[in-house]
């Protein structure tokens, strides 16, 4: 039977009696016997539907074929002629000759051939599917898949399922074609095989070449590449760097996707002025803990002259959960390294040994209900600088902490209680004990330290106001590893405080440059009174001044820790106005101020202050923070003391944020006497100067191709005249591929290191060089990756 080849004809076909008969020919038996009776509109499987289907259960879902003629014999075979189609599930297959045989569920297409397999083309001359299973092949095909948009040409391709297949002779690349008979993709990959793996999401190539602007760069008898972002085994791509300490810096990453929740990446690195540096990484989670293992080893460095080591572990643990009696949690922080230099000569390793401080710290811990226990073993690894020693902070070995809290456990009344016990140890190397001879965190003994905590506060709070009254005792006790200077081998102290913190919320509506909000006024005032009791005879373990801010400033005690319990009779008083949307919420400005006024001398002080605390009105704290348009924002604090009628500490910061990959920060940050400097990073497209303003394709994806961006961060001192970190460098976006150079500069104490990172991104294949892109993003504000995987494509956006 013969139908005109027109869109009116083809919508009648699908249901026309012949068509429903060839369709039931082409079921298998128990399918029709399911759908027998079914209307014509049921027949056809919804393609959402499909997306839930067992893959064993495939095979016997409904085939529909169509075109411009039909013959066949039931149950055996269906022959169409002229612009042939079958569907079953996610397949679609098109020819100008369709053969299909029912017994075998075979499909033979010949000439100018189409599949659609779940959003994945491949078009040629000949194929020879297996329906159900997709086994088959087809001959000279081109092809072109969804996950990544990569494309090429082959001899032919081997389906060993519909998951697995083999193309041979073939070529690969995600360049976008382009018009002209002698175009050729910027980038090309050929091999005599690729192995393509959609289960596992994953590529191999065999006797393949990489070839860049025509010119072989990467010949490799065997490699692997993604197909989409899930991770895989296999070699990673080579980084290549220059540093100014080590020299020439090559990395052969190898990656183990060991299972889902764990997996291990070897970085072992050619070093040209050090030796080769051996580090991997180790990565966990499972249903109750997770964490992270990372070690390198540089045997014979030859700068140094000795073996190099680092070393951290993170480890978090919910181990135990038994009904009505809690649970148990264990956390780890390890941090080792192997000398005092290791910070300065490895600023490329992991942040946490880059560091002067190296925490070792392992926390266990009990909770149930209000009731937490903690058990805990502290030590720090000092990384002196001869030109700059620092004091080491104390050990903690052990320190063991109980804690009760509890909201309204009596008419709205809250209660906490703790109580700590820590043996306070730490060892003073040469360096310091000459450089500070004489401080008393040099000289004062180690000790045991007891002390505990209990207050109480009565809130009262409605609608528009609060207030509330607390009382607290803070009491300790000392034994000391060696008498003071007084001669005491022990000591106690008791100190009470209360405070009372009270303040009001009003709103008003208000209309500004045109728009409505609503405007808050948040007055606040807190009292905090603390008797005087003599501490500054004791040696000081873990107290040390709050940073004044706007948080700190309504709090009972100005130091942190316990070893000092500053007296205070003092009032505090401040107000906040905030200007909020109506209709969001959202906060498009807030004023703030805030001061101190104290009513008697403070005479505790911590070591190094060495005269009590007499001005009775403190620096004022202002605040403010816009957001009045979604492309500006703005923040900015001030510590003003108006008795010398000028700013202690200042910090001003500017971001304009016009759109997607066009971001600039500006910040300012003075404190006086001590530092002043300016902070600029961005990331700004350079053809916008001259007028090649883009397109906004979305997140992840660029603004098109043939476009630059500059990219970078710059930290000046004012005081010193100097350029204290710097990163600056280019993006070129050539639509598949990407290349960039950054240049790095940053400062470790005295030494400074300098890089040059260059990489060349095929886009969703491989990336060749050095790795810049996490130096961008933990650096510049706001940064964007010009290439991100933001969402998974669905075979819907491919559909035929």
């Amino acid at each position: 039977m013969h139908h005109p080849r027109n869109k009116a004809s083809v919508a009648r076909f699908a249901l026309t009696p012949v068509a429903l008969v060839v369709a039931s020919l082409l079921q298998p038996a128990s399918v029709r016997a399911q759908d027998a009776g079914a209307t014509s509109p049921k027949l056809r499987t919804s393609p959402l539907l499909q997306e839930r289907i067992p893959a064993q259960a495939r095979p016997q879902l409904p085939t529909f074929v169509e075109g411009d003629q039909i013959q066949g014999r039931t149950d055996l075979e269906t022959v169409v002629e002229g612009h042939a189609e079958l569907r079953r599930a996610d397949t679609v297959i098109r020819a100008r000759r369709l053969e299909y045989n029912n017994a075998t569920d075979v499909a033979r297409a010949i000439g100018d051939v189409h599949i659609n397999k779940a959003g994945n083309i491949f078009e040629g001359p000949l194929l020879e599917l297996e329906v159900g299973t997709f086994q088959g092949f087809f001959n000279q095909p081109r092809y072109r898949f969804l996950a990544n948009d990569a494309y090429g040409e082959a001899d032919r391709v081997d389906f060993i399922d519909d998951k697995h297949s083999i193309i041979r002779n073939a070529t690969y690349t995600t360049c976008q074609r382009k018009p002209g008979p002698s175009w050729m993709p910027d980038w090309i990959l050929r091999a005599s095989t690729i192995a393509m793996d959609e289960e596992e999401e994953v590529g191999r190539a065999s006797s393949a070449v990489l070839s860049f602007k025509g010119v072989p760069i990467l010949p490799v008898p065997a490699l692997s590449f993604p197909l989409s972002e899930k991770r895989k085994s296999g070699l990673l791509p080579p980084t290549i760097g220059l540093d100014n300490r080590s020299g020439l810096e090559v990395t052969l990453p190898y990656y183990w996707n060991i299972a889902p929740n764990r997996d291990a990446t070897l970085y072992p690195t050619l070093m040209t002025r050090r030796g080769v540096d051996l580090a991997g990484e180790f990565r966990y989670i499972e249903p109750t803990y997770q964490g992270l293992v990372r070690g390198d080893f540089l045997p014979n460095d030859r700068l140094r002259d000795r073996d190099r080591w680092g070393f951290t572990a993170q480890h978090t643990q919910n181990s135990l959960r038994i009904p009505g009696l809690g649970a148990t949690s264990l956390n780890l922080n390890l941090n080792r390294v192997s000398d005092d230099n290791y910070w300065q000569d490895f600023s490329r390793s992991t942040a946490s040994l880059t560091q002067r401080l190296l925490a070792n710290d392992g926390t266990l811990g009990w909770n149930w209900g209000p009731v937490n226990l903690s058990g805990r073993v502290q030590r720090w690894q000092t990384l002196q600088d001869p030109t700059s020693p620092i004091v080491p902070p104390y050990d903690r070995s052990p320190e063991l902490t109980a804690r009760y809290g509890k909201n309204n456990f009596w008419s709205g009344f809250d209660s906490n209680v703790e109580a700590d016990y820590t043996h306070f140890t730490h060892a003073i190397p040469d360096i310091v004990r000459t450089t500070f001879p004489t401080q008393q965190e040099v000289t004062q003994p180690d000790a045991q330290r007891s002390y505990l905590m209990a207050q109480v506060a009565r809130p009262w709070q409605a609608p528009g106001w609060f207030v509330i009254p607390k009382a607290q005792v803070h009491s300790r006790y000392y034994a000391f590893d060696a008498p003071l200077a007084t001669g005491q081998t022990d000591a106690a102290v008791t100190v009470p405080t209360f405070s009372l913190d009270s303040g009001l919320v009003l709103e008003r509506k208000v209309s500004l440059l045109g728009r409505n909000f609503v405007q808050t006024l948040e007055p606040r005032a807190f009292y905090v009174y603390t008797p005087f009791r003599d501490q500054n005879y004791l040696p000081n373990y873990d107290s040390a001044p709050l940073d004044f801010n706007a948080a700190t400033i309504f709090s009972e005690n100005q130091y942190g820790g316990n070893d000092r319990i500053a007296d205070n009779n003092l009032l505090t008083v401040g107000a906040n106005t905030r200007f909020l949307d109506p209709d969001t919420g959202a906060e498009a400005a807030r004023f703030a101020v805030a001061q101190r006024y104290r009513f008697s001398d403070q005479h505790v002080v911590v070591p190094g202050q060495t005269t009590p605390i007499s001005e009775r009105l403190s620096d004022v704290l202002f605040g403010a923070s816009l957001a009045y348009s979604p492309k500006w924002s703005a923040d900015a604090v001030m510590q003003y003391n108006f008795k010398a009628s000028q700013s202690v500490r200042s910090t001003v910061g500017v971001r304009y944020n016009p759109g997607s990959y066009r971001v600039l920060s500006v910040a300012y940050r003075r404190q006086q006497g001590i530092s002043e400097q300016w902070d600029i990073g961005w990331q700004w497209p350079i053809n916008d100067l001259w007028g090649d303003k883009g397109q906004d394709l979305g997140a992840g994806r660029g603004q098109g191709e043939g476009r630059w961006y500059s990219v970078g961060r710059l930290n000046y001192s004012v005081r010193d005249a100097a350029l204290v970190d710097g990163i600056a460098g280019l993006e070129y976006d050539a639509g598949c591929w990407i290349g960039r150079v950054v240049l790095e500069r940053m400062q470790a104490g005295t030494a400074i290191n300098k890089r040059i990172l260059f990489q060349i991104e095929f886009v969703g294949f491989a990336r060749l060089g050095s790795n810049p892109l996490q130096t961008l993003k933990q650096n510049i504000p706001r940064y964007q990756f010009l290439r991100e995987r933001v969402t998974t494509p669905s075979r819907f956006s491919n559909y035929d």
